[in-house]
C-alpha cells in the first residue's frame, strides 16, 4: 500500500516511536514538510496520506486518482476540503482526545504563572534584590489564589471539560458560555450567557472551534466587558482572538493578563500585534500546548489505529 506523510516533522519525530506506523505501512514516505507546489506530485500515486497541516484543496484531491484514505494527524481539519474528498470517495479520519492532558497542563501553566509570577521572581533574585532586602520575604509582586475564583469555559468538549475538572480541584467555580445552539448545562457545568461570562469570570479559557460565529469572539467589545484583573487563555484557535484588540487591552491594563498558544497565522511570518512588544502580563508559546511527548506518541498510535480500521473495512473517526 503506497502511502505518504506530508509533514512528518510536525510530530517532532526524534522522541517518539514510529515502529507501528512503519509496520502498518512499510513503504510510507516520510516527508519533513511539503510546500503547496509539491502537494499534487506527492499525492498523485498513493492510497493513503497522513497529514497534519498541509492544505489539500479540491484541485489537488481531483488529481489524486488512487487516494482512498486521508489520516489527519490532528483533530481539526480546516486544511482539507472535506466536500471535495467526499465527492471523490476519499475517506477522511482524524484523531481525537490524544492531547487532553498536555493541553490542560499548559492552560494551568499559564494561569499559575500569571497569578504566581514565578519567572518574574527569578528575574528579581537574579538582580540581587532579595539578597539586599531588609525582610525575610519580598512582597513587590502580588499573587492571587485560584480558590473561590470563577473560571469561564468557552467550548465544553473533551478539552474544555477537562480544564473545568482541574479548575474545580483548585476550588474554582466553573461556568460555561452559551454559544449558538448550546444552552442548558454542559455536564456538571452550568451554561450562562456570553456577556455574563465576560463580566463574571476571573479566568476565561477558550476551547471552541473556529467558525464564522466564533471568529474574533474576543474583540475590543468583549475585552471591554471583562473584569479588570481577568485572565484570558487561548489554546484553541488563533482566529478566536483579535490580536490587536488584545494587545491594546493588555497595554492599557484593561484585563489582568493573557496566555496565548495560537495565532491567526502560523508560523507568524508576517508578524502579529501580540509579538510586537514583550509585556509582563502576556505569555506566548508557539502552538505547543498539545505537544507533550506522550501526546505526540498517542497521536501516532491513533493514526495507526485509523489505518488498521480502514484496512479492516470499518473506518473509525470518519469525517467523510
Amino acid at each position: 500500500m503506497q502511502a505518504a506523510f506530508l509533514d512528518f516533522d510536525t510530530l517532532g519525530p526524534e522522541d517518539i516511536n514510529i515502529n507501528k506506523l512503519r509496520d502498518e505501512l512499510p513503504d510510507i514516505k516520510l516527508y519533513s514538510a511539503t510546500t503547496p507546489d509539491q502537494v499534487i506530485q506527492r499525492i498523485a500515486h498513493v492510497e493513503v496520506i497522513v497529514v497534519n497541516k498541509v492544505a489539500l484543496n479540491s484541485a489537488a484531491l481531483q488529481k489524486a486518482k488512487k487516494l482512498k484514505l486521508i489520516c489527519v494527524a490532528a483533530t481539526g481539519c480546516d486544511n482539507i476540503d472535506l466536500a471535495a474528498a467526499q465527492a471523490h470517495g476519499i475517506i477522511v479520519c482524524n484523531i481525537r482526545n490524544y492531547c487532553t492532558a498536555s493541553v490542560v497542563q499548559q492552560v494551568f501553566s499559564y494561569i499559575l504563572e500569571l497569578t504566581q509570577r514565578i519567572a518574574s521572581w527569578q528575574d528579581i533574585i537574579a538582580k540581587g534584590e532579595w539578597q539586599q532586602s531588609q525582610q525575610f520575604c519580598m512582597l513587590d509582586l502580588s499573587s492571587r489564589e485560584l480558590d473561590g475564583k470563577t473560571l469561564g469555559i468557552v467550548g465544553t468538549g473533551t478539552l474544555g471539560s477537562a480544564v473545568a475538572n482541574v479548575g474545580q480541584a483548585f476550588g474554582m467555580r466553573v461556568i460555561a458560555a452559551e454559544l449558538p445552539g448550546r444552552t442548558g448545562h454542559a455536564g456538571f457545568i452550568p451554561r450562562v450567557p456570553w456577556t455574563e461570562v465576560l463580566a463574571l469570570a476571573d479566568v476565561i479559557s477558550l476551547h471552541c472551534p473556529l467558525s464564522d460565529s466564533t471568529k474574533n469572539l474576543i474583540n475590543a467589545d468583549a475585552l471591554g466587558k471583562m473584569r479588570g484583573d481577568a485572565l484570558l487563555i487561548n489554546t484553541s484557535r488563533g482566529g478566536l482572538v483579535d490580536s490587536q484588540a488584545l494587545m491594546d487591552a493588555l497595554q492599557a491594563r484593561k484585563i489582568g493578563g493573557a496566555g496565548i498558544d495560537v495565532l491567526p497565522v502560523e508560523p507568524p511570518v508576517y508578524g502579529d500585534p501580540l509579538l510586537e512588544k514583550r509585556l509582563p502580563n502576556l505569555l506566548i508559546t508557539p502552538h505547543v500546548a498539545w505537544a507533550a511527548t506522550e501526546s505526540r506518541q498517542r497521536a501516532v498510535n491513533e493514526i495507526v489505529a485509523n489505518i488498521q480500521a480502514y484496512r479492516e473495512g470499518e473506518p473509525t473517526n470518519r469525517l467523510t
